[in-house]
């Protein structure tokens, strides 16, 4: 399927994207070329394959340690706040 420079237009609006006119065919190429490839996993036959739980299933995750790394420092950090109460940085109320 390929894209129209219409439809990629108002794609690109949508995005909020600002393309120039010597991007517009490079964008309409690219974009009709994922959708040529979505177009052709979509064709893959599916039906047979059940779903995962776990990508990892019958496999054993390596984890680190759970272990303290790194000392507490919050009150050097929040010395160079502009306003702090017990421990949390204030901020100016945005949303009334």
């Amino acid at each position: 399927m390929s894209l129209t420079r219409t439809q990629v237009e108002g794609i690109a609006h949508l995005a909020r994207l600002e393309i120039t006119e010597a991007q517009m065919p490079v964008y309409v190429d690219s974009l009709s070329r994922i959708i040529d490839f979505v177009e052709q996993l979509a064709a893959a036959e599916t039906a047979g394959v059940e779903p995962m739980a776990h990508p990892l299933a019958d496999q054993v995750q390596r984890l680190r340690p759970d272990a303290v790394s790194e000392t507490d420092q919050r009150e050097k950090f929040q010395q160079n706040a502009p306003s702090v109460a017990a421990g949390l940085y204030l901020v100016p109320k945005v949303i009334e």
